[in-house]
């Protein structure tokens, strides 16, 4: 390619980085190899590198930029008037005649083809040394948008080249120890996507949260994308699970969070601005820019991008308005968590406790403490002290120099694929984004501790409080004879741990989406009018935002948890429990008290399977049923196995499939499984008969303990007494063990009690247990036991069980 100054992105691919930079590059390869796949680019062209040299040569700039670095290395100048000097003396520059009306050429043939005069183009910097794989120098260069007409694309392209020396790039290219001088700049010229019409965002293969690859994660905002990548919107979020796409009839959307979208950038009318930010209407803000579908598509092509390329990739999206057509405009590798370890990893946590300030998303999985910094205008960057928490409203680029100085930065807007997060995770430094009000909230100088190590929100403390850090290597895991799985409620902790090398999920608690996620009673969905309170119904009229039908609300947000609990642990069995929420419990959502009465004792009351066929709340666990239908047959989930909890009778037992199988969940039907948890004495004393009517039990040893001792688990008068391994408890476990093998069904178990007790789950390896499932901080330790204790058997050397018999 040397000696070509400008080319056809069809004609340049991955091998042409060093004359057309990274960008342009994949942009180039992307239109030439997967046009044929479906994925949709933009045409354009690209100047390359000797372009950018003969520009330099013919305005005499390499003696300029040697003597001005040399100046800033030695101290005598400032990195500003280091970068400013530069940028001027590009802008005073003039292109090589023949280069000039190459652009021309190339820009009126684009236009052509379009049909469209002085078309409207995209004017995208591609450095050299920018989208590799260890540095993704995201933002660095400029870009413009919206450029018609020779003169103004000329004078973009100038603008191009100047930005190579920014104050962001120049720092940037110090930090990764890039020769400046060695640096070429490429020119993207591309046609431009009416998403100023529609919607536009950013795309990743991974999740960038916690390095999950199975997932990938679309952010979206109206208008241009240029709002998305800044951080200056909270926009939609969306995750695709990527194993499922295959599959015809799946939809296999995992997440789907709706933004704020406050602000929305779009093309400017009239005066020399080429875009304006503008307010979204009230109507875009309510609604997502993006349907089922069109997620599902996306999700695709980052499925066959990252395919092609071999990697993990970070990709830009754009929707335009007229065509209603998708295109992906720029692809680079993603460089943080594609670079870590698969074995190792750290898992940190909060040891103290402090009111909260203020929420937001969390970037990074660490946690970080130090003095608040507040920052409301860039002109106060230089304010910034080292060591200390940035505070800030948004970040671009410009921020840079500071971001690499700060112990943890917090952003009143953006979202997971802003300016900031990416940055953050480039960096290593925990950040809270999004928060909305940090900068009203936190003071100047006030001690704060930043903690992203609790799941997908993040959380801004009051005061230094301590944590810990926990070293964690996979590398020597021992394989078992016994099933070894996971108990998870939350979604997000379901990514946090995907890494263990678990044999699914052995219990999903429905219960933490249902209060964390939904926090409306099911009830007060289905009959709102029953509702007199103007507070609560202004409460459920704003979580319930966007749906018309209330109940839709209930099912999908519970669809969507439960798809994302299991999600990393595909294809393995990932058994739900139904809601086991007590009377007192369901009383606390919002709504809840006018569909719940007070009882004595709601541990043995109103609770799990004698719920789902009252008429009190029939229609509640019918919205449950729904749910998970369609995590099954519409998401995809095809193993998700659904267990019922505290089921006190066989007839009570057929009262419940009934009604499940009214509702669209048959026992048997599309590879169904139904389990019980067996946790109540009589579920033990007639395992045979439940068995008939069950594929598999779950041994729920706190419950179980609980009703065979008589002992309140939630006393702290008689917590001494509550301890699984007391005879009378173990005797009922080996019982149903022993049991459920006769009948030809599974047995696990998901309490406490493995968890707490090493000799307990010696014990239940001992009586031939099929799968034990504990909590994922206390998974290495315990599997270690596990194996010990199985080796143990086949010598015939058994330890014995500390048994608790008072």
């Amino acid at each position: 390619m040397r000696g070509r100054e400008v080319v056809w992105f069809n004609t340049i691919g991955l091998t042409d980085v060093p004359q057309v930079g990274g960008k342009n590059a994949s942009l180039g390869e992307m239109v030439r190899s997967l046009a044929a796949r479906g994925v949709r680019v933009p045409n354009g062209f690209a100047t390359t590198a000797d372009a950018y040299r003969a520009f330099v040569a013919a305005n005499g700039l390499e003696s300029v930029i040697r003597e001005q670095i040399d100046r800033y290395h030695s101290g005598r100048s400032t990195l500003r008037e280091t970068g400013l000097w530069l940028r001027e003396a590009f802008l005073a520059g003039e292109f090589p005649a023949a280069i000039a009306d190459d652009i021309r050429v190339y820009y009126r043939t684009l236009s052509t083809e379009a049909g469209v005069p002085n078309l409207p183009v995209a004017v995208r910097s591609s450095a050299t040394a920018e989208d590799l794989p260890d540095a993704s120098f995201a933002g660095q260069q400029e870009t413009f948008l919206n450029v018609s007409g020779e003169r103004d694309l000329l004078d973009a392209c100038r603008r191009c080249y100047a930005s190579l020396f920014t104050d962001r790039a120049i720092s940037y290219r110090e930090v990764k120890d890039f020769d400046h001088l060695e640096v070429a700049l490429s020119i993207g010229v591309q046609r431009m996507v009416r998403s100023d019409l529609a919607g536009s965002g950013v795309m990743f293969s991974i999740d960038t949260d916690t390095g999950f690859p199975g997932a990938a994660v679309i952010s979206a905002a109206w208008g241009l994308g240029e709002t998305v990548v800044q951080g200056a919107v909270d926009p939609d979020k969306y995750l695709v699970f990527k194993a499922l796409l295959a599959e015809p009839d799946c939809e296999p959307i995992i997440e789907k969070t709706l933004g704020r979208k406050d602000r929305k950038m779009t093309y400017a009318e009239g005066g020399s601005a080429r875009t304006r930010v503008i307010d979204t209407p009230e109507r875009e803000r309510r609604a997502f820019v993006l349907d089922n579908a069109e997620i599902v598509q996306l999700g695709r092509w980052a499925h066959i991008v990252e395919d092609h390329y071999g990697r993990a990739m970070d990709m830009e999206w754009a929707k335009d308005g007229i065509t209603g057509e998708l295109f992906l405009v720029q692809a680079r590798p993603e460089t943080v968590h594609s670079q870590k370890s698969l074995t190792r990893f750290s898992v940190s946590r909060l040891i103290e406790s402090g009111p909260v300030l203020v929420s937001g998303v969390a970037i990074g999985d660490s946690i970080a403490s130090g003095t608040a910094c507040v920052i409301r205008d860039p002109a106060d960057i230089e304010k910034f002290r080292d060591g200390a928490i940035l505070v800030t409203e948004m970040t671009d680029p410009d921020w840079v120099p500071i971001m690499t100085r700060a112990a943890g930065i917090i952003t009143d807007h953006g979202g997971p694929t802003s300016h900031a997060a990416i940055v953050s995770r480039e960096l290593g430094v925990p950040a809270v984004v999004g928060t909305r009000n940090a900068t009203e909230v936190l003071t100047e100088n006030a001690p704060i501790t930043i903690s992203c190590a609790e799941g997908d929100e993040g959380f801004v403390y009051a005061g230094i409080l301590a944590s810990e850090t926990e070293q964690i290597d996979l590398g020597a895991v021992p394989i078992t004879r016994t099933q070894v799985m996971v108990n998870i409620a939350s979604p997000a902790a379901a990514f946090e741990w995907w890494r263990l090398p678990t044999a699914g999920v052995g219990l999903a608690r429905m219960e933490f989406i249902i209060n964390n996620l939904i926090k409306i009673h099911p009830m007060a969905l289905v009959h709102p009018e029953r509702v007199t309170d103007p507070a609560v119904l202004r409460q459920i009229a704003e979580l319930t935002r966007g749906y018309d039908d209330l109940g839709e609300y209930f099912v999908n947000t519970l669809a969507l948890g439960i798809a994302k609990l299991g999600a990393p642990y595909y294809p393995h069995p990932v058994i739900v429990r139904l809601s086991d929420f007590k009377s007192n419990e369901y009383a606390h959502l919002i709504g809840g008290d006018v569909f719940e009465q007070g009882e004595e004792n709601p541990m043995l009351g109103f609770r799990g399977a004698s719920r789902y066929y009252d008429p009190k709340y029939a229609e509640g666990f019918a919205l449950e049923c729904r749910a998970l239908k369609r995590v099954r047959e519409q998401i995809g989930f095809s193993n998700v196995i659904v267990m019922v909890p505290f089921c006190r009778t066989t007839t009570e037992a057929d009262k419940v499939l009934a009604v499940m199988a009214e509702n669209g969940l048959v026992r048997g039907q599309n590879g169904l499984q139904v389990y019980m948890m067996c946790e109540i004495p009589a579920n033990v004393i007639l395992a045979e008969q439940f068995a008939t009517r069950f594929d598999g039990f779950s041994i729920g040893s706190n419950d179980l303990t609980q009703l065979v001792l008589g002992v309140d688990r939630d006393s702290g008068d008689l917590a001494a007494l509550f301890d699984e391994r007391n005879e009378a408890v173990t005797r009922m476990i080996s019982e149903a063990i022993e049991k459920a093998h006769a009948a030809g069904i599974k047995i696990g178990i998901c309490g406490q009690g493995p968890s707490n007790y090493p000799d307990f789950a010696q014990f239940l390896v001992g009586e031939g247990i099929d799968s034990i499932s504990l909590n994922p901080d206390s998974f290495l330790k315990t599997v270690h036991l596990i194996k010990e204790a199985e080796t143990a058997a086949a010598a015939g050397t058994w330890p014995t069980l500390t048994r608790v018999t008072t």
